[in-house]
């Protein structure tokens, strides 16, 4: 079948025209323009925002997943690297609470496909031994002073009901970065409403644990997250509803 091939721009460097749009696209996922974890648009699309081929679309594509900073699946192509994605007005940032306020902390997150804690698993509703996706957080400032770790593992409900926790699964290596800060979105668009349920104890004298529990709206659980931080707190328990997105 004959392939109609769009005007494609002169060459400005000695890298090939693929590897040019490669750069392109991955300027656009650097600054959020395409948020990680998200799904890429299409090829067609993307040949007519490149004003190239459709070739050189899949070529350039094929460059960023040897590079692992795209992925694809049954789905689509989506962005793996990490970012700081736009989040929805009004949508809480997940892991919640779990950033230092300090500007200058520096944060870690990852994800591992594996059997969570036994407490996490009871509340999920989970067999024992049953793997799910786990996603572990740090947050600490350049002088130590300020530590935050957060522990959460996800139920089946979430991973089959939000697609973009789900494509997390090809990647739960527990060492490529991993930020879900959408997460609480992602839950949303996938009309899910929201039910937070926090407790918070003192875990020594020093720290606070925070234990949130988050179901839907048909009572599902959808994850549970142990949170540590440093600092000292009496004992409180809030709740609070997000509505599902539309």
């Amino acid at each position: 079948m004959a392939r109609t091939t769009p005007h494609e721009p002169a060459p400005s460097d000695d890298r090939p025209l693929y590897g040019r749009i490669a750069a392109l696209l991955l300027d656009e996922l650097r600054d959020g323009t395409i948020p990680p974890g998200e799904r890429l648009p299409g090829e067609r699309h993307l040949a007519a925002h490149f004003q190239v081929s459709r070739e050189t679309v899949r070529q350039a594509l094929e460059l960023l997943r040897r590079s692992g900073l795209v992925a694809t699946d049954r789905r689509g192509s989506h962005a793996t690297l990490p970012g700081l994605p736009v989040e929805a007005q009004g949508t809480p940032v997940f892991p919640l609470g779990a950033r230092s306020a300090d500007p200058a902390a520096v944060d870690l997150a990852t994800v591992t496909w594996e059997a969570p804690p036994p407490e996490h698993a009871q509340a999920l509703g989970l067999a024992p031994l049953r793997p799910t996706l786990v996603h572990r957080y740090r947050s600490a400032t350049p002088d130590g002073r300020s530590l935050r770790t957060a522990v959460t593992s996800f139920s089946a409900v979430a991973l089959a009901e939000v697609a973009e926790l789900a494509r997390y699964r090809g990647r739960a290596d527990g060492a490529t970065p991993a930020q879900l800060r959408r997460a609480y979105d992602w839950m949303r668009k996938a009309g899910l409403c929201l039910h937070h349920r926090d407790s918070i104890s003192q875990a020594d004298a020093s720290s606070v644990r925070v234990t949130r529990r988050v179901h839907d709206q048909y009572a599902r659980p959808l994850e549970i997250t142990d949170l540590v931080v440093d600092a000292g707190r009496d004992a409180l328990v809030y709740e609070f509803t997000l509505p599902a997105a539309g």
